[in-house]
């Protein structure tokens, strides 16, 4: 069977196309909200021609409502023959959710849960570095999702600052040559990737603290788009699994397609 899994963030949209557990394929898009279900409909053919293969199953979770409603509709209209699971309030996860309010959690923090802890195991600590937001999601031993913590992204702070500061400018989101840096373009980098780091390794720490449990029993797994640019100077990551999200999404459409 040919899955194929959408994860829609604020700025960008990873598909994957999954085979058993294996992402034999993937793509990454602008998350437009003026794309209407047509225009989705048109690119998801266009990518699975091009990747020579046919899907079996769709499901999808957004963070973007008004993306949300068209995919809703794309799946109504083009695709009603298939399988499919819109991850949402009500639907199997399998995870009990211990918040004030479990509905208002994002579905795509839901899915990265479920996913360590089929993968990991808890207690566990997920960190995905979106380009607007990073999330910290928290695990306990029983599996349960318990809550966990919201930064602003990489790129959204970068980009803030090159708004809202006279002298900055807008520079490329990379790894300087080090953290004391000679020119506004390394220094902004540097506040970025390093203080990115550092508030991980300080986050995660007080997490397990809060926790209570030994901190070599706790998996902390990095994943999103941006992790490759961090992981390797925060000393708190046990693991890294790049589509953690899209195998999340694979295990809520086994348990509710």
């Amino acid at each position: 069977m040919t899955l194929l899994a959408a994860d829609v963030r604020n700025s960008d949209t990873v598909l994957g196309l999954l085979e058993a557990r294996e992402v034999v394929a993937h793509w990454r898009v602008s998350t437009d909200e003026r794309r209407t279900a047509d225009e989705w409909a048109v690119l998801l053919r266009g990518l699975l021609t091009d990747a020579g293969r046919e899907m079996d199953g769709l499901v999808v979770c957004s963070t973007v409502p008004a993306v949300m409603h068209e995919w809703r509709d794309m799946v109504g209209r083009h695709f009603s023959t298939i399988p499919s699971v819109v991850v949402e309030p009500g639907v199997r996860t399998g995870v009990p959710v211990l918040t004030d309010n479990p509905r208002e959690v994002g579905a795509d923090r839901i899915v990265n849960a479920l996913a360590a802890a089929d993968e990991f195991g808890g207690p566990a600590i997920v960190v995905d570095f979106g380009g607007t937001a990073t999330t910290f999601d928290v695990v306990n031993p029983a599996g349960q999702y318990v809550g966990g913590a919201i930064a602003p992204g990489i790129e959204l702070s970068l980009e803030a600052l090159g708004q809202r500061g006279a002298q900055l400018r807008k520079v490329e989101l990379q790894r300087p040559r080090t953290v004391i840096a000679k020119n506004t373009v390394e220094a902004l980098q540097s506040g970025m990737i390093f203080g990115m780091a550092a508030q991980v390794d300080g986050v995660v720490a007080r997490m397990i603290t809060e926790m209570g449990v030994p901190i070599d029993e706790v998996k902390v797994i990095a994943t999103g788009r941006l992790a490759p640019l961090v992981r390797d100077d925060c000393s708190c990551f046990t693991a890294h699994s790049p589509w953690l999200t899209l195998q999340g999404l694979r295990l809520v459409f086994e348990r509710n397609a």
